[in-house]
């Protein structure tokens, strides 16, 4: 989506009217003139394109659904819905990007390897600079060219999803998949089966 569809009120931007305020962010006082809302579809670019927005605050919206995890490629996300806000404040020479997330994913049980939707709930931050010599190492930090004119969140939406998902991932007790919990459970009785068995212990030492 072009931005600077934006400036003349094409169909995709709401912006209400022109107001002048004062915000300080981080002890930085600066003078906001625009604050304007695009809302994208589901899985549209994530690419945002900056050149030529004046400072001010903008919004974008976005929509993370099955289509979006599945081009990820991670076993651990199978699919879902996460909506995303990004609150974008513009300053001259760097941006400050707030992300609300809201929805839910589906990722394998660790007892039934069955479909678990896990909850997604939280906000991010990001802070870009321009920069042709300035580089930094901290992961809430992003330093692009001076020239840059646009940044594609993609990989920081799929990060602020996936960072998200508990270490453990079960389905609720008497909810698992029966077939697969009783596959697990006679595999499991047979390896304790095997390992009880004198025969195994003397195969071992023969190794």
């Amino acid at each position: 989506m072009d931005l600077m569809s934006m400036e003349t009120g094409d169909e995709g931007a709401v912006f209400p009217k022109k107001e002048k305020k004062f915000c300080q962010y981080k002890k930085c006082l600066y003078f906001c003139k625009l604050n304007r809302s695009v809302k994208m579809g589901q899985n549209d670019d994530m690419t945002i394109r900056f050149s030529g927005l004046k400072p001010g605050s903008y919004t974008y919206s976005f929509t993370l659904t099955d289509e979006f995890f599945e081009e990820c490629k991670n076993e651990e996300i199978e699919g879902g819905k996460v909506e995303i806000e990004v609150k974008i404040e513009r300053l001259e020479h760097m941006m400050m990007l707030n992300f609300s997330l809201s929805g839910e994913v589906a990722t394998p049980c660790d007892r039934c390897l069955g479909r678990v939707m896990v909850p997604i709930e939280g906000e991010e931050h990001l802070c870009v600079r321009f920069s042709d010599t300035e580089t930094c190492e901290d992961e809430d930090v992003v330093v692009l060219p001076e020239k840059a004119f646009e940044i594609d969140l993609k990989q920081w939406l799929y990060e602020y999803v996936a960072v998200r998902i508990p270490m453990q991932h079960t389905h609720p007790d008497g909810e698992c998949d029966p077939e697969m919990t009783k596959f697990i459970k006679e595999e499991d009785e047979e390896r304790t089966e095997e390992e009880m068995d004198p025969r195994w212990e003397a195969l071992k030492k023969l190794k």
